[in-house]
């Protein structure tokens, strides 16, 4: 074997989180002719008919206990995760969301410790992810120090933190049972589908499918639905099986800088000194998070 299944699993989750990194373009220019939870529901749809295509076996009802946790992944990883943070931006700015977000990986390893007792972190842990989250504070913020306060905005923030910290741990704990990892993705994403359809009614969903004739609409919904919700979920769930949840989650911490590098290539947005800064602090915070830094042990 050329690497080890540790070292595939960094691997995996590098190459995702570079995916993930770049769905900011992606989402805000459908955002011209899409709401918020029209690119949610039909980005996880195409996502969820694609899992189909890659493996179309059926995996079968796997009794009342396990199909509860399936379905508590499908509810907390794509329908609360998202539509929190979706909602989030509509009453505090995306500084205030980008940093917050941040606190993901330090939620999932607090819960590790109550719920995966085998994956209690070490020090170092946490002081790489102080660092992490001072770096990313410096990229969201990219020179313009204006933090401003709304309450509602930024509990849904942390709420949207929370339910991905349950994610990660459910996914862990549901992939103990050894299905095959396309398999369970779909299940997770057909029951966060199925807990979605009773709140579009509430965000004025519309099926309006004419948009899709627009070339530029439909390449980015096969992006985002076919490579970042599908392929990525695929890959982040088995990433999360060979590595663990914990170690996993610390990748998080460069989807920001990916998305100011693509926003900087392709949106032309400005890349001041205090983002560097904060690249820079980040990927010191997730080297020394991952324990790149030797320790001796007895």
């Amino acid at each position: 074997m050329l690497f080890s299944s540790r070292t595939q699993g960094h691997l995996i989750a590098l190459m995702t989180v570079f995916l993930w990194g770049t769905t900011f373009i992606a989402t805000k220019i459908l955002l011209i002719d899409f709401k918020p939870v029209e690119i949610l529901f039909f980005r996880f749809g195409l996502g969820y008919l694609t899992l189909w295509i890659l493996s179309p076996r059926f995996l079968a009802w796997q009794g009342v206990k396990q199909e509860c946790m399936f379905l508590c992944v499908g509810l907390c990883g794509v329908t609360c995760y998202f539509l929190c943070e979706n909602i989030a931006l509509t009453y505090t700015t995306a500084s205030n969301v980008g940093v917050i977000t941040t606190l993901a990986p330090i939620f999932t390893a607090i819960l590790s410790i109550f719920f995966l007792k085998a994956e209690t972190p070490p020090k170092r842990f946490y002081i790489g992810c102080l660092f992490a989250i001072v770096g990313v504070g410096l990229i969201s913020f990219n020179g313009q120090f204006v933090l401003s306060l709304n309450p509602l905005g930024d509990l849904l923030t942390m709420l949207a933190c929370l339910f991905w910290a349950c994610y990660s741990i459910l996914v862990k704990k549901s992939s103990n049972y050894g299905y095959n990892t396309i398999l369970l993705t779909r299940r997770f994403f057909f029951y966060g589908l199925m807990l979605m359809l009773p709140v579009l009614p509430f965000f004025d969903f519309q099926w309006d499918l004419s948009r899709f004739t627009n070339t530029v609409n439909l390449c980015n919904f096969l992006f985002l639905g076919v490579g970042a919700s599908a392929i990525c979920f695929a890959s982040w769930n088995y990433a999360v099986k060979l590595v663990g949840a914990v170690k996993i989650s610390i990748y998080l911490y460069l989807v920001p800088i990916l998305t100011i590098i693509a926003a900087v290539v392709i949106l032309h947005e400005p890349f001041t000194w205090i983002a560097a800064i904060g690249t820079l602090f980040t990927l010191c915070g997730v080297l020394l998070s991952e324990g790149k830094i030797s320790v001796k042990r007895k």
